[in-house]
């Protein structure tokens, strides 16, 4: 018989959160299985949570209140594990952030920022600065380092999200770093792709109207949960779980990635413009 692992409370809010949530499961006499019915959500992701590796969305919690009759004890407690989980990221960016290590694909959208997982130090403190100029260096630091631990996601093989990216051309001729700055961030999306790790695509600045011309993107899909779509604007951010909506979004990036560059092609123009920087030239667009 296999040993079951026990859970730590002491060590984190979460952990606190996840083992109460098992403790009143198992008291019930549920299995996980069983528990879930009548959720969008698996048995590993209920798992997770237990053992505080996984924040519990507020349809969970309210479930589990449902469930186990506890009076609106888990919905209360959402909160507090958010803020515990919140170091160097924004409020609104927090079910990203958690979602981002569990997902199975996640396709993005920038059209005016390379997305927070490819940056390069340089390049994230150029935008944090950009946005928040008046921050101290330490809280710059800070969160420059919280957005560089994001991408060890493309640095443990089993646990590698597919990743799909869609990238203006004016991010690659339009520089917001030094030549040598922009050469090593656009460089790092190159050994990415040749790792098999990412795939970029370009779209052409001449290819004016399409869909997201208003915003930026994010599709993240999971193999024990509903699909999540995520825009973000300056000081805020939006996370919708709609399944329905979602797949209007998805349709909706299906036809933006139509009209991208092949990733091919796409590689080859970023290459040539990590060229272009190393040797002082800006690149040409893209006829």
């Amino acid at each position: 018989m296999v040993r079951r692992k026990d859970i730590d409370g002491s060590m984190s809010v979460p952990t606190f959160y996840g083992k109460e949530l098992r403790w009143k499961r198992e008291a019930a006499g549920l299995s996980l299985e069983t528990f879930l019915k009548g959720s969008y959500f698996g048995k590993t992701y209920l798992s997770d949570i237990e053992h505080g590796q996984r924040r519990m969305p507020i349809e969970l919690a309210r479930h589990a209140d449902l469930i186990l009759k506890t009076d609106g004890f888990f919905e209360r407690r959402c909160e507090d594990v958010q803020k515990a989980r919140r170091i160097g990221h924004a409020e609104y960016f927090e079910k990203v952030l958690e979602a981002e290590k569990h997902a199975l694909t996640i396709e993005e959208w920038c059209p005016m920022l390379f997305p927070g997982l490819l940056q390069t130090p340089a390049y994230a403190r150029a935008v944090i600065l950009a946005g928040l100029p008046l921050s101290l260096d330490a809280e710059v630091e800070e969160k420059v380092s919280a957005r560089m631990a994001r991408a060890e996601l493309f640095e443990v093989d089993h646990r590698t999200p597919e990743y799909w990216v869609i990238l203006h051309e004016s991010l690659i001729i339009d520089p917001l770093l030094s030549d040598e700055g922009m050469g090593e961030q656009l460089n790092r999306v190159v050994q990415l792709a040749e790792r098999r790790r990412i795939t970029p695509q370009v779209l052409p600045r001449k290819c004016v109207a399409h869909p997201f011309m208003t915003g930026s993107a994010k599709i993240m899909t999971f193999a024990d949960a509903p699909p999540l779509f995520y825009t973000e604007a300056l000081h805020s951010g939006d996370a919708i779980d709609d399944i329905a909506l979602v797949q209007e979004y998805r349709r909706s990036y299906d036809r933006l990635r139509a009209a991208a560059l092949s990733p091919e092609a796409s590689l080859d123009v970023i290459k040539a413009a990590v060229e272009d920087y190393r040797n002082g030239k800006r690149p040409d667009r893209l006829e």
